[in-house]
């Protein structure tokens, strides 16, 4: 199992940075990571949050591609309902060309509706265009369609997809799954067979909620403000134009514990150790080939970012290599 980095250059303004600095704080990060190993650096996507959460994850990946060697780059995800399927399939064609052939497309289906009406698309039939945009994109990278093709030849295709309908989707166009659960499993296996694909196909990436540290309550006490600032912003811009009143503001603390079901804590701070073991128990079964992890929480303190980061290369990939 591999390890991974995911970035969302997200800039609080209660924490704000100078926006040319941060940009070439990321770019520090990744090549950073790319130094020591990571297998892969992620990079999200979303529009007008107030913290200048990632718009354009390929316009940045270029720019990773061309400060790295090593780790391979992808999007998690993509809003391909977004997008227009030839400027996608040359634009990640340019990023392949210029990684040689270390990108991956990871696409999913968003949930935001102003992010919807502003790129004057309905959100209700995202499904079907995503899945006819992803055979458009496949389509353009074949050979003398476009120029330049690709390096790679198809560019691999992720899905973010936590429910059983995108699960299902992702099996029946044989993409990786950026999910990994037993709930998802099940419908992912029945699509691959309905595209009559092997249920050998199955391939799962996880983003793992933690963060690495070698006193994990000391870090704990540094973070907690940021993760409560994640947190509460993703559910307040979830609600954001459905009419549901907005969301408290989350008690970190209160991630930390077990849920009602019985799962682990939903976002934990462990050592590298601890966070292995969590890995193996929680995904036990499953076709899991990759775990990624944010390498900044809301843009928390730059030293914790850094030995996090450090960690998770140089401690947590070596317990994991073997899983």
């Amino acid at each position: 199992m591999d390890v991974a980095i995911y970035l969302d250059l997200r800039n609080p303004p209660q924490w704000r940075k100078d926006w040319a600095e941060h940009y070439q704080r990321n770019l520090e990060i990744a090549r950073s990571a790319d130094q020591m190993g990571i297998a892969e650096i992620w990079l999200s996507e979303h529009h007008f949050f107030e913290d200048g959460y990632l718009p354009q994850p390929l316009t940045f990946a270029a720019a990773v591609a061309t400060q790295t060697s090593r780790a391979r780059i992808g999007t998690a995800v993509l809003l391909l309902a977004l997008r227009n399927p030839l400027l996608v399939a040359e634009e990640t064609a340019i990023i392949d060309i210029l990684s040689n052939g270390r990108f991956d497309l990871g696409v999913g289906a968003g949930y935001r509706i102003p992010e919807f009406n502003a790129y004057g698309v309905d959100i209700a039939s995202r499904y079907e265009i995503i899945e006819r945009n992803i055979d458009e994109v496949r389509d353009w990278w074949r050979e003398g369609k476009m120029t330049p093709p690709p390096i790679q030849n198809p560019i691999p295709i992720w899905g973010g997809f936590f429910g059983p309908r995108g699960a299902r989707m992702a099996g029946r166009l044989n993409i990786g799954l950026l999910a990994a659960s037993q709930d998802v499993l099940s419908p992912y296996r029945e699509g691959l067979v309905e595209g009559g694909h092997s249920v050998e196909d199955a391939r799962m990436r996880v983003n793992v909620e933690l963060v690495l540290s070698l006193d994990p309550e000391a870090t704990w006490a540094k973070i907690a403000p940021y993760v409560s600032y994640q947190w509460t912003s993703y559910r307040r811009y979830m609600a954001d134009g459905t009419g549901r009143p907005e969301p408290r503001v989350v008690d970190a603390d209160s991630l930390r514990l077990p849920t009602k079901d019985g799962s682990p804590p939903r976002f934990q701070v462990l050592t590298p150790e601890d966070a292995a073991e969590h890995i193996k128990t929680t995904y036990a079964g499953l076709p899991l080939e990759q775990v990624y992890i944010w390498a900044s929480i809301a843009g928390m303190p730059d030293d914790v970012v850094d030995h996090h980061v450090e960690l998770m290369c140089t401690r947590l990939a070596p317990l994991l290599k073997d899983a």
